[in-house]
């Protein structure tokens, strides 16, 4: 086999699909899920809602994803959580006003630093990604909080939905969560 033969073998994969989640799995997933985005859009629309503060994130959406419906993978602990995202955060800005006129280059600047830190950091979270990306193609809104982006929205949204992960993930017997903190 040449080369290019087995760099395109590679693929195809050959692993087997994940398992059925039970429906007792789907349900503690859509509830973590409800309460955790519910809190933090709760506090977007109604306790700074006449503030520059933006609470929610699109970049939350995905977590709810980690934190509340792969609560085992080393992606979804709260090391990674809340690390990912105000690591992502700092660069995204950081990105932004030293090459925000150059918004590609930015954006690419961002997402990628963003992704060496995290793995040098050990706090690899994939929604630190867009996280970083907001903060560089975001609103004015966004842009106005500069560094304080970091921590509102993004720290305290993830640690509100740390809070709730906590709480939903150790109702049920079948769940543990965190399976680590540090």
């Amino acid at each position: 086999m040449n080369e290019a033969d087995n760099f395109f073998s590679k693929m195809r994969g050959g692993a087997k699909s994940p398992p059925v989640v039970s429906l007792s799995e789907i349900f503690l997933s859509w509830v973590g899920a409800f309460a955790g985005i519910s809190a933090v859009a709760f506090m977007n629309y109604n306790v700074f809602n006449e503030s520059d503060f933006v609470m929610i994130i699109g970049s939350f959406g995905a977590s709810a994803v980690l934190i509340y419906g792969a609560i085992k993978s080393p992606l979804a602990q709260p090391r990674n959580l809340i690390g990912g995202h105000v690591i992502s955060a700092l660069i995204g800005v950081a990105s932004y006003q030293m090459l925000g006129s150059t918004m590609w280059l930015a954006s690419a600047v961002a997402v990628a630093t963003s992704i060496a830190v995290m793995h040098a950091t050990k706090t690899l979270h994939p929604p630190g990604g867009a996280t970083a990306l907001i903060a560089v193609i975001g609103s004015e809104k966004i842009h106005a909080l500069g560094y304080m982006y970091a921590l509102v929205p993004v720290g305290a949204g993830a640690i509100i939905m740390l809070l709730v992960a906590l709480i939903v993930n150790n109702c049920a017997k079948s769940r543990k969560y965190p399976e680590f903190w540090l």
